[in-house]
């Protein structure tokens, strides 16, 4: 770990994530222009990093699969607040903002985070090793969740048009609820084994080692998740920040609105896809894939269940139900998926099959 070569207070990552809350607080309810969407951007990336670095020193110390874990809540729960503050006061023009966010965050994690951490550990080992059995348990939890939250809405009857009524509303956030807390003790507790990276024999028959760098000391991971709070706070708000232009970007295209959720989504989830690229890249592929499964079903399970408290004083309904053509790529992933987490091992093909549906997604959200 770079934080035991040079002091924390110090580096980079130190002042990146103070520098660009100082920068969300100067824009925060201002209108921005020119130079200062250009240096709003600046800080958002450099939160972006700062938070992969401080989330990686946190996994360092506490060890797999807490560290994934503690990174995809993270994110997830400040989402969650952003997604709650753009519906307040938005009214009919915002009712399918969740389910598009949502459902964009699926996309981008079981297949752009897995495709591309997939396509980066074949290249390294020619084959990418996982443990089948968390992984598998993993994405069975995230095609419940998508179905019962995302799916079953456009089907009931209860309530016109793709939208729950407040009693079946109440039963998938409950449900939804009750499911993330079972995957979470059974990741972090009861089966924790399956969540942790696959050793993989060296040249010598004896087992590699991921890192040889002395865990951080209990002050400097106390000062990362503070620092990685802060990131986080910022990439999120920052996100928001930089919202009104994409916005005005996607109304004089004449793009559909629900590209402004897939930016957001694929800005709010960078830290998620670089620390899950640089897990594959030092050959702990179960760290990716916890990243990318868990930031799937934490985004589903604390969303609707925050969504559907909020919705008591949101105006507007609450448009949860997936159209014809976003189901079809949830099933085509769902089976996709199946296929390449049964094996516990996945090639290049595999790599690529995950990256061309998020391609078809990110295509079609912008030409439906």
């Amino acid at each position: 770990m770079s934080s035991s070569a040079t002091p924390l207070t110090r580096q980079w990552t130190t002042w990146g994530p103070i520098v660009a809350g100082v920068g969300l607080g100067l824009g925060w309810g201002r209108d921005l222009a020119g130079l200062a969407v250009i240096a709003i951007a600046a800080c958002l990336i450099a939160a972006v990093l700062a938070a992969v670095h401080h989330a990686e020193v946190i996994a360092h110390r506490i060890g797999e699969p807490y560290g994934s874990l503690v990174l995809a809540v993270a994110v997830t729960v400040i989402e969650v607040g952003l997604i709650v503050t753009l519906m307040a006061g938005g009214g009919d023009k915002t009712s399918t903002y969740a389910r598009d966010t949502v459902f964009a965050a699926v996309m981008i994690t079981c297949n752009g985070i897995v495709g591309l951490s997939l396509l980066v550990g074949a290249l390294r080992n020619r084959v990418a090793v996982f443990n089948a059995e968390g992984s598998g348990g993993a994405l069975a939890t995230v095609c419940t969740l998508a179905a019962m939250t995302l799916v079953l809405p456009t089907f009931t009857t209860s309530h016109p048009g793709p939208e729950f009524s407040s009693a079946q509303l109440a039963f998938a956030a409950v449900a939804s609820l009750c499911l993330y807390g079972v995957f979470v003790a059974v990741q972090t507790v009861r089966h924790r084994d399956y969540f942790l990276p696959v050793p993989r024999p060296g040249a010598d028959g004896k087992e590699s080692e991921d890192d040889h760098a002395d865990p951080p000391t209990s002050r400097q991971m106390w000062i990362s998740l503070g620092l990685l709070m802060v990131a986080l706070v910022a990439v999120v708000g920052l996100a928001k920040l930089v919202s009104p232009t994409i916005e005005d970007g996607v109304e004089s295209a004449g793009l559909p609105k629900a590209v402004v959720g897939v930016v957001i989504a694929l800005m709010v989830l960078l830290p998620e896809t670089l620390a899950a690229v640089r897990a594959a890249r030092r050959d702990r592929m179960q760290t990716s894939m916890n990243l990318a499964y868990g930031s799937a079903i934490a985004s589903i399970g604390l969303t609707i269940p925050s969504i559907a408290l909020a919705s008591i004083w949101l105006s507007g309904p609450l448009v949860l139900g997936l159209g014809p053509l976003h189901m079809v790529l949830l099933v085509l992933t769902a089976v996709v998926s199946a296929l390449t987490v049964v094996p516990g091992r996945a090639t290049l093909l595999q790599g690529g099959v995950h990256l061309s549906i998020f391609a078809a997604f990110v295509f079609l959200s912008f030409s439906p």
